[in-house]
Formats: C-alpha cells, sequence, structure tokens
C-alpha cells in the first residue's frame, strides 16, 4: 500500500545506486529514473546530486526520505494491525544484530518464529555494537540485539538473554587444564576483537575494574569476528576471551578449551536497543516470542 514511487524512491536513498534499486524493485532502470522525475517535478526540488559514479542526497532529498521512513511506517503498522483483526500475521520487520548474536544466538529464534508468522518477513542486518546503535539512530533497523555495555538516553534498553565471555585456546594449548592469576595475561599472546566490538568493550570494562590495562597486553591481532578469532586460535599458541555463546561446538568435539582464571569471571546480558517511546505491534510480537 507503500506509495510506489515513495518506494521507489526510498530504495534508491536507502542503496544509493539507480542499479541497485531496479535489481530489488525488479523494474529497468530507466523505470527507476522515470519515477524520481516524476517526484522531482511534482515537489519542485532535486533529490539526488551525482558525484562521479555514485549518488548522494540533496538536502531536499534528506528531508523527503525521513518522511518517506515515518509514512512506510505508518503504513507497516496499520497493516499489520489490521491483520491482527483476522488473526494474520503479515509485515516486514528489519532488525539489527551484532555479530555474535547473529551468528550463534538468533538463527534458531528467526527459524522458529518463521514456522509460526510465515507471512511476516524478516531482514537481519549484521555488524557490531557501535555499527547497529547507529543504524538504529538513522531509522534503518526497527530494532537491534547487541552485546555491548555502553548505554546512550536515546534508546530504550530491555534484557535479552545472559552470556559469559571465556578465555579460550586451542585445546592442546600447553596451558591447557590450568588456572591462571590475572597477573598471568600479561605473559600470554592475546587476540581481541575489532574496535566498536561491544564484546571487546565489555572484557576492557572488566578487566580495568582489576586493574588490567588492556593496553598494556601483548595483543598479536584484532580480528573482526569470532569466526575469525576461533580459527586463528587453532593455528597459534594465542588465546582469546570468547563468548561462551560461540564456541558451543568446538567444546563439545575438544577442538578448544576454557582456560580458568581465578576469581575472575565475565558475565553480561545480551540487550534488545529499542527507540525510546511506543512500540510498533509487530515489535511487539517478536520481542514477546524472542523473551
Amino acid at each position: 500500500m507503500f506509495d510506489y514511487r515513495l518506494k521507489v524512491f526510498h530504495t534508491v536513498a536507502t542503496r544509493l545506486s539507480f542499479t541497485k534499486a531496479s535489481e530489488e524493485l525488479h523494474i529497468s532502470q530507466p523505470a527507476v529514473t522515470k519515477h524520481i522525475k516524476e517526484i522531482e517535478t511534482q515537489i519542485g526540488a532535486k533529490l539526488f546530486d551525482r558525484k562521479g559514479t555514485s549518488i548522494q542526497l540533496t538536502q531536499s532529498g534528506k528531508i523527503l526520505f525521513e518522511h518517506a521512513e515515518k509514512i512506510r511506517n505508518i503504513y507497516r503498522d496499520m497493516e499489520f494491525e489490521i491483520s491482527q483483526i483476522s488473526q494474520q500475521h503479515k509485515g516486514k520487520l528489519i532488525i539489527g544484530a551484532s555479530t555474535t548474536v547473529a551468528q550463534y544466538i538468533l538463527p534458531e529464534i528467526l527459524a522458529k518464529f518463521n514456522s509460526y508468522y510465515k507471512d511476516i518477513k524478516i531482514e537481519l542486518l549484521t555488524g557490531n555494537t557501535e555499527t547497529i546503535t547507529t543504524l538504529l539512530k538513522e531509522e534503518k533497523i526497527d530494532l537491534g540485539i547487541i552485546e555491548g555495555e555502553s548505554q546512550s538516553s536515546y534508546f530504550e534498553y530491555k534484557t535479552f538473554k545472559p552470556d559469559e565471555i571465556v578465555l579460550a585456546a586451542k585445546s592442546d594449548h600447553p596451558l591447557a587444564h590450568k588456572t591462571l592469576n590475572l597477573k598471568d595475561l600479561y605473559q600470554q599472546d592475546l587476540i581481541f576483537r575489532e574496535q566498536g566490538s561491544g564484546t571487546l568493550e565489555f572484557i576492557q570494562n572488566r578487566l580495568k575494574e582489576k586493574e588490567i590495562n588492556i593496553h598494556e597486553l601483548n595483543t598479536v591481532m584484532q580480528l573482526g569476528s569470532s569466526e575469525s578469532i576461533k580459527n586463528y586460535l587453532l593455528h597459534s599458541e594465542c588465546m582469546a576471551f570468547l563468548s561462551i555463546s560461540t564456541i558451543l561446538n568446538e567444546l563439545k568435539n575438544n577442538i578448544l578449551t576454557v582456560i580458568d582464571i581465578k576469581n575472575f569471571s565475565i558475565e553480561r546480558d545480551f540487550h534488545f536497543i529499542l527507540p525510546k517511546g511506543d512500540q510498533s505491534e509487530l515489535i511487539k510480537l517478536f520481542l514477546r516470542f524472542a523473551e
């Protein structure tokens, strides 16, 4: 029901590409251009500026995009609420999740959700906690699920599920099955997640509470995913702090092991992150299901 020309504009503005918009909408590129020109004629303003081979929104385009987002959301909520009358659940939900949650926790939940609500389409965007927070602020996702500790007054946070971060190494590591003291970390080669990672933020804060400065540790490398870190550990003597959720299979198959640290543990919660205010019925439905 979302006005088709506005949908074309919204797609071009989101992808910043006429070509990608035409592919996504399954119409020709000239047709996309025609719809954009018709809107520009109607409102009397240019919507896009060309910068070489790329395009950018003009100031007028940014204003239209902001309102197009709101109109799209209003239509989506309206259609969902009307479908509730006949117990039909329809609509689209765009979820942003930090990498640990997206890779190891959400797939099972999404599969079960889809089995109950086949007419609700879900799009999942993945990034670190910093990226997901930015996407939500820019209204490019409906809700986020993050692993970071920092919280902003701009958003509402709800606890999703508990997690634990452990020190992991390959199963035949020389220190496997031994207990370390925190100070022993200064003698170890360590791998950490990249800057902006919620996991890294959490580890840094917990170590700081125990007067361990993460910047003084021997960080061999920073990698952008738990999968990369796990594979690195298998081919080195390094250790890494990882969410227990990411290494369950490796522990079960005796590929990786957990190195115990005396009188130290890192426990945390994953959180839903939402815009403040009333949430759409579609978001409420997903929150109820996931919880």
